[in-house]
């Protein structure tokens, strides 16, 4: 996989207070990737970007809320979240 394919895949990471928490207790932590991206190809794009081992992905779509703007009404996209676990020693930093 070439750098620019990985770095498609991973659009960003997710920083929320429950991803802190997983990081600080698990090891883990969360990106939003490309609705299309399987999960070997998440665990190999995070491995060549970051320089890590990853050891397990777990991923969920995100469904689009309904939103309105006075009458208009409309949703806003759905998106896959990916929760990587790494080896025992490995980090990545976010900041």
């Amino acid at each position: 996989m070439r750098d620019s394919e990985a770095r498609q895949l991973i659009t960003s990471p997710v920083i929320t207070e429950k991803g802190t928490i997983l990081q600080e207790a698990n090891n883990q932590y969360l990106f939003r990737v490309d609705i299309r991206a399987n999960k070997i190809q998440i665990a190999a794009a995070i491995a060549q970007i970051f320089k890590v081992e990853v050891t397990g992905v777990r991923t969920l779509t995100v469904h689009g809320k309904m939103r309105r703007i006075g009458r208009t009404q409309g949703r806003r996209p759905s998106w896959k979240k990916a929760i990587v676990t790494l080896k025992d020693g490995d980090t990545i930093d976010l900041t």
